[in-house]
């Protein structure tokens, strides 16, 4: 369990690291960055997703036009042709996509590792520069402790522990 791999040591030095407010003010920072890097990176794909709607609509719309003007006689030669532009379409669209998510996750993976350097220069115990899942579930634990202790403090008017 997450208590279990907390060592005392560990836990005094985040008590110490805590006390003069100055963690919280870090750790809110960094929320706040977060979210606007999220919200950016959201609308970014939003972006990218409507972008590929009027591209599909356009090409529907450049397709049923085709499809009116042609003469009965060549219109499954005409369907064929759209069918594989379509596909194609489709295709660019999908590597697109996952171009886009690719270089979503990317940047929400640098920013974790920002994350864990500022918290590790601020002296934040159990925080450094790490992929490691463990780790990475140990220090969003920390994480939600120390967004714990902050809130509590504020509700009662203090600042530290």
């Amino acid at each position: 369990s997450f208590q279990q791999r907390l060592s005392y040591t560990t836990l005094s030095d985040l008590a110490l690291a805590l006390l003069d407010g100055t963690v919280f003010e870090i750790v809110q920072g960094l929320l706040e960055i977060q979210h606007l890097t999220e919200k950016s990176l959201y609308n970014q794909r939003l972006r990218l997703q409507n972008e590929h709607r009027v591209l599909r609509q356009a090409l529907r719309q450049k397709h049923l036009e085709a499809q009116q003007s042609c003469r009965p006689h060549n219109l499954p030669v005409l369907q064929a042709a759209q069918q594989r532009e379509l596909e194609a379409m489709e295709h660019r669209i999908r590597e697109e996509q996952q171009a886009m998510d690719r270089k979503i996750i990317l940047e929400l993976d640098r920013k974790v590792a920002d994350q864990q350097s500022t918290l590790e220069k601020a002296g934040v115990a159990g925080f450094y520069v790490t992929t490691n899942p463990q780790e990475l579930t140990l220090q969003m634990n920390l994480l939600e402790l120390i967004r714990k202790l902050q809130q509590r403090g504020c509700q009662s008017g203090k600042t530290a522990l």
